[in-house]
């Protein structure tokens, strides 16, 4: 992939006040790929019922599917995330969410999103759809 638009993302994902607040580490990003980390983090992730809130897990898988989708220098953004929750992570588990580009047109892309844990037990399982815009990504410096 372009040098210039994986450090632009690389970037603006670790400005990302959500990423920052959640620990949301972009561990690795290629055409169409992206792999998210993150300790769960159970004082600050847990549902009423001490298990990982949902919405906590859906950060993890979104990180991913927005890095994933912005690729290939122009803004995608979410028409449809389906998130299927298989388990819940035990505490202090290092979560890990991979996103694949499945197939892309001029204006529409698929992603295959898989959360696992450090032991690689399946947490969730994604299949999301992205909106591609066709614009430049904004925070990419224009070349000279």
């Amino acid at each position: 992939m372009d040098e210039r638009i994986r450090t632009g993302l690389c970037a603006a994902f670790a400005r990302e006040p959500l990423a920052q607040t959640l620990g949301l580490e972009l561990a690795e990003l290629g055409e169409g790929y992206a792999a998210v980390t993150m300790t769960y983090d159970p004082a600050k992730m847990a549902n009423i019922f001490g298990r990982a809130h949902g919405g906590a897990l859906f950060a993890l898988v979104d990180g991913a599917f927005e890095a994933a989708g912005q690729t290939d220098g122009t803004v995608a953004v979410a028409l449809n995330v389906n998130v299927t929750y298989v388990a819940s992570p035990d505490d202090g588990a290092r979560l890990r969410a991979e996103a694949r580009r499945v197939s892309q047109t001029k204006r529409t892309a698929s992603y295959d999103i898989r959360v696992t844990d450090g032991e690689g037990r399946l947490l969730a399982t994604c299949s999301a759809l992205a909106y591609r815009t066709g614009k430049p990504l904004p925070f990419l410096a224009q070349p000279q």
